[in-house]
């Protein structure tokens, strides 16, 4: 039996944050019921398709069940009152204020379901002067600070290629606190209400310029921080295919053996003295190789360098496949399985490989 087998969630997200969150509830063992509008959530629309689904969809809501209802209909929010007197979870992903005008709010329920955990997920929270501020993930990395730390040059700002704060800051706490908020319940009988704020969560990614900010008095600028670009020893360099490699060798035993690797000269090892100078020199000697070439080089001084791969590489890489990062599946209608998401949920919490559907509408 998984862990949670035997809890019933009611999941009125869309999208990414809330479904992902749902996802690996399910894949712990819960009965995940997705209330979705009449047509359809709008993920379900999203390309590109298989056969008539939605490749994005299929994948995040693998192993739930939907119910289609309009709930400014008064008939149609009464056919979930039954649903909501059995649930174990409800989480929800409106603006602030919506549900406690359907009449879904949390206050409302709990009269109902005193053993309610009622999660909502928000850009900004239930309260706060931002709180009903329209925004998504690179707002609010860029109200946090975050994003200035390495936003790259000014005429070409790069756009993070991760969405941090639906996933780290929505997601994945949203799970935590309902975890935590079941572990309670145990004890003391009783739900409660979470309040997820998808940007709180970016300061947590601040840690080092927070240390140094509240320390010295002085917080990093663009590009300052060790791990943002400040270090050559933590650096992205291209070879001479144009294929680039990914340097972490920040501990001294990685630099000692990544500088020998590469045949660094020994006026630029030590990077404290000139940095910008080390990492010109490391760059220079990195495009007189291909990947290819370098790759065994890197591999044999096991010195934190890697060729950065596309997803696609990923995905066979034997390390990953062993794992069984790729195990599980997702069906399609049109009889075509997709691999499933993967979800940093241990095997044997999870359930077991094989295929799974996502949910028909209603």
């Amino acid at each position: 039996m998984q862990p949670l087998t035997g809890l019933f969630v009611l999941d009125f997200t869309t999208l990414l944050p809330g479904p992902l969150a749902t996802l690996m509830l399910a894949e712990a063992g819960a009965e995940v019921l997705k209330i979705e509008q009449r047509g359809g959530e709008n993920a379900r629309r999203f390309p590109p398709f298989v056969g008539n689904e939605s490749a994005a969809f299929t994948m995040l809501n693998r192993g739930k069940t939907s119910m289609t209802l309009d709930l400014k209909s008064d008939a149609d929010r009464e056919k979930l009152m039954p649903l909501i007197q059995r649930a174990d979870i409800v989480i929800e992903q409106f603006r602030p204020g919506v549900m406690d005008r359907l009449g879904l709010g949390y206050d409302e329920l709990k009269k109902i379901n005193p053993k309610l955990i009622y999660c909502s997920i928000s850009g900004y929270g239930q309260s706060g002067p931002r709180v009903h501020e329209a925004g998504h993930d690179i707002n609010y990395i860029g109200n946090t600070g975050l994003l200035d730390l390495q936003p790259g040059p000014a005429d070409r700002p790069v756009v993070p290629p991760m969405l941090a704060a639906d996933i780290a800051g929505g997601s994945f706490p949203a799970v935590i606190n309902i975890l935590l908020a079941l572990r309670a319940r145990d004890k003391s009988g009783h739900g409660c209400r979470i309040d997820i704020a998808m940007t709180d969560a970016m300061f947590t990614f601040t840690w080092a310029a927070l240390a140094i900010g509240v320390a010295t008095g002085r917080f990093p600028k663009p590009g300052d921080l060790w791990l943002v670009g400040g270090s050559p020893r933590y650096q992205i360099y291209p070879a001479k295919d144009g294929k680039l490699i990914a340097c972490g060798a920040l501990e001294p035993k990685f630099w000692s053996a990544f500088t020998a690797a590469i045949g660094l000269p020994e006026e630029h090892i030590d990077d404290a003295r000139d940095p910008k100078a080390t990492r010109d020199a490391v760059a220079k000697l990195i495009l007189t190789k291909t990947s290819d070439e370098w790759r065994p080089i890197f591999a044999a001084a096991d010195c934190c360098a890697t060729v950065i791969v596309p997803l696609e590489e990923a995905m066979r890489d034997p390390h990953f496949v062993e794992r069984g990062l790729f195990a599980h599946q997702v069906g399609t209608e049109s009889g075509k399985t997709l691999p499933a998401l993967p979800l940093p949920i241990a095997p044997e919490f999870r359930t077991a490989p094989g295929t799974k559907k996502a949910p028909k509408l209603g």
